[in-house]
């Protein structure tokens, strides 16, 4: 698996058609997901303006990444990470989104992925990691708990209020 830092289009340029449409493809293969989430208004058909917007407003957060999964060439997953939570007291990184193509779920393609966003945060020297679980993603929270991710905390997300978990890890040296 290759991870690539996708860069925002220059102002007024829109993402590559080809790219768009491999993307809109992953997100709309997580309709379980997006169901759960309420990020798009019909989770069975999510538009490729959707997700340019959604990926606008993920590069508008300043130290936000968004990186690309890629296996054989073909797009896999993609990791939304920020380098510093809004929060001045949250001293951790956060994944803010890890998504695999659902074709591929129970592969090893997710594990694969974070453990590449943890060694991107260990690089950095960046100690630790943090995520939100929304509280009704079950297959979630037992994904990232099999990956050493721990419980800290209870609360609504800052954009929805959805009820959440937050969850940590302490990252090891390579």
């Amino acid at each position: 698996m290759i991870l690539d830092l996708l860069l925002p289009p220059p102002p007024g340029r829109a993402l590559p058609e080809p790219l768009l449409a491999e993307l809109t493809a992953l997100y709309a293969s997580n309709h379980a997901f997006h169901t759960l989430t309420g990020d798009f208004p019909d989770p069975h058909d999510i538009r490729p303006e959707q997700v340019a917007h959604a990926l606008s407003e993920e590069w508008a957060r300043p130290g936000t990444d968004v990186l690309l999964a890629r296996s054989f060439g073909h797009l896999t997953g993609i990791a939304i990470t920020l380098a510093h939570h809004p929060d001045p007291a949250d001293p951790d990184p956060w994944i803010g989104l890890l998504l695999v193509d659902a074709g591929l779920h129970g592969q090893g393609h997710g594990r694969r992925l974070a453990t590449l966003v943890e060694d991107r945060f260990r690089a950095a020297h960046r100690t630790a990691a943090r995520l939100a679980v929304l509280d009704n993603n079950q297959k979630a929270m037992a994904f990232w708990t099999a990956l050493g991710y721990e419980v800290i905390d209870h609360r609504e997300d800052r954009q929805l209020k959805r009820p959440c978990a937050v969850l940590r890890k302490e990252l090891t040296a390579i």
